[in-house]
């Protein structure tokens, strides 16, 4: 049973906004979300908002979602620079270069083993068997992710629309994937635009915070509209540059 005493043990309370994390408990949580970040980017993802957001509310719903959002249109692994993203936030840039690291380093060196393990003792039955039966947990893993951002996501029957839209675009008509997203994008400027101008209502509660208002859960987040970044992620000077540097 987990000591009551951990920091890492223990939800939030609910009534009052939790107090910044130590690094050393964030750095405890990142190596852990290495170890366990299993499904791919879905899983990874999930794993991520549901301890940042959800249990811990480090985060708001609406930080998270942007942040990702900001993340599917970069180059590159969308998990781990959203992890680093979380992790700058936190902390700048040593919480950006420990989240970072840290989401990577447990899967390499289990790669280096099961690398090893083959190259010495080749094509193992048993082995190959359970990779095989993890499959199945595996495809699990992603489905639930999906729902699980899916409906804390898409708010409303606009998401939903462009949601469905998107996915009859990408696998029944073979649309690519830029002109799937450029054209979401557009959209969504679109209807921005029509919003400033009054033909489509603006934005309800849930689209800007997610079930709840406050991070996906009861009770107000460490990082969101209503707080502001924390005075450890806030730039000063120089302070920004030396960041994008690293």
């Amino acid at each position: 049973m987990a000591d009551s005493t951990d920091p890492d043990s223990r939800d939030a309370p609910a009534d009052a906004a939790p107090a910044p994390p130590r690094f050393g408990e964030a750095l405890r949580f990142w190596l852990k979300l290495g170890l366990i970040s299993f499904g791919g980017p879905a899983g990874q993802i999930a794993i991520m908002h549901n301890e940042l957001v959800e249990r811990r509310r480090w985060v708001t719903e609406k930080r998270f979602l942007n942040a990702l959002n900001f993340c599917m249109l970069l180059p590159g692994p969308e998990a781990q620079q959203l992890a680093t993203y979380n992790g700058w936030q936190l902390h700048r840039a040593r919480g950006a270069i420990a989240a970072g690291v840290l989401f990577v380093l447990p899967s390499a060196l289990l790669l280096w083993a099961l690398g090893f393990a083959y190259m010495r003792f080749g094509d193992v039955a048993p082995v190959a068997a359970a990779l095989d039966g993890l499959k199945a947990a595996v495809l699990a893993i992603v489905a639930a992710a999906g729902l699980r951002i899916g409906r804390k996501a898409l708010q409303g029957p606009v998401h939903w629309a462009l949601a469905a839209g998107a996915f009859v675009a990408l696998f029944f008509l073979g649309v690519p994937f830029p002109a799937v997203v450029v054209g979401a994008a557009l959209l969504g400027w679109l209807r921005s635009r029509r919003a400033v101008a009054g033909e489509v209502g603006p934005p309800g509660p849930e689209e800007l915070e997610g079930p709840g208002g406050g991070g996906g859960g009861a009770g107000r987040a460490l990082l969101g509209p209503q707080r502001g970044a924390p005075e450890q992620a806030r730039r000063r000077g120089g302070g920004g540059l030396r960041d994008a540097g690293l």
